[in-house]
């Protein structure tokens, strides 16, 4: 047996017993449970939750979401850390300036920064989903001496993301299509709450979706899509990023089934870590896998960070 595949074998061993862990507390009523704070950046107003205490953990959203995505790992962590989730800017109940030039990543980085500082504390745990992805990773590495640790759930290495777009198949470039429908000035107006609650939370309870319909009836559809229009110098490679290495340790995860964000990606990640690198990669899972897998994810993060402290 190989190198690699001794550490493949040794962490399904390690997930096997993270899977027996013990059931969670509800993550429905977490819902009732959180408490809400406001931060600013340079005058946007910027909604957060927190709920538990110890080391905090800071988890943002990706698209179409909100703090909410988070409910499972929230809730199987507070018991042992103070678990914080915001809303980023145009969503739910933070603020949404008018404006492209609004969403450019060097402000969604800040608002990371602006809940950090509003938090009192020197650095977190930050846990990223989809562009709370894309923000995560540029956020460790704008903000070194911010993050002690960094977890990723579908969202590849900047550089491997880049490598898709640039060298991807005819059905990868077909699949990141939307990108460039979202450039259209009025491409917000196909959006609707209930479609895009129906999107992230169909299948799940009926009150869980309806929470989604409000915090999308109360988000700007506009605002959603700047973020990909604020990026799309980097998302067609007109821009070449500065990446440097990760000094932190990083976890993870990628749900297979995903068509948005392409495994293919994943593709050197250990090359552009300098500590210690922990991939799970779920076959059954597709593009939201804190909700497709929660358990799993959720009984894996509590592994890792006990073992990271």
């Amino acid at each position: 047996m190989g190198p690699y595949n001794k550490v493949c074998a040794l962490l399904t061993l390690c997930l096997s017993l993270a899977s027996a862990l013990p059931v969670f507390a509800d993550s429905i009523s977490l819902f009732e449970q959180v408490d809400h704070h406001y931060a600013d950046n340079k005058g946007v107003k910027l909604h957060y939750v927190s709920t538990g205490s110890g080391p905090v953990i800071l988890f943002v959203h990706g698209f179409p979401d909100f703090w909410y995505s988070w409910r499972h790992q929230m809730a199987g962590l507070a018991a042992d850390y103070k678990v914080v989730a915001m809303d980023n800017r145009g969503y739910n109940k933070s603020d949404a300036p008018e404006g492209v030039e609004n969403y450019a990543i060097e402000k969604l980085l800040a608002d990371v920064d602006a809940v950090i500082r509003d938090l009192g504390v020197d650095k977190v745990i930050l846990a990223g989903h989809d562009w709370g992805g894309v923000i995560s990773w540029r956020f460790a590495m704008a903000y070194p001496d911010r993050v002690s640790k960094l977890i990723i759930a579908n969202l590849t290495h900047p550089k491997g993301y880049a490598a898709v777009r640039a060298n991807g198949s005819d059905k990868q470039k077909a699949n990141t299509k939307y990108i460039e429908n979202f450039q259209k000035p009025d491409a917000h107006k196909r959006f609707t709450a209930v479609a895009l609650a129906q999107g992230v939370a169909g299948r799940q309870p009926a009150i869980v979706k309806q929470r989604y319909v409000s915090a999308f009836e109360n988000s700007s559809f506009d605002g959603m899509l700047n973020y990909y229009r604020a990026f799309w110098p980097t998302f067609n490679g007109s821009i070449e990023e500065a990446n440097p290495n990760l000094d932190i340790p990083v976890l993870q995860f990628h749900g297979l089934k995903d068509t948005a964000v392409d495994k293919d990606g994943l593709r050197d990640t250990w090359n552009w870590i300098n500590a210690d690198y922990t991939l799970v990669t779920v076959p059954s899972a597709n593009h939201f896998v804190q909700h497709d897998a929660h358990k799993l994810v959720t009984s894996t993060m509590q592994w890792w960070l006990a073992n990271h402290r």
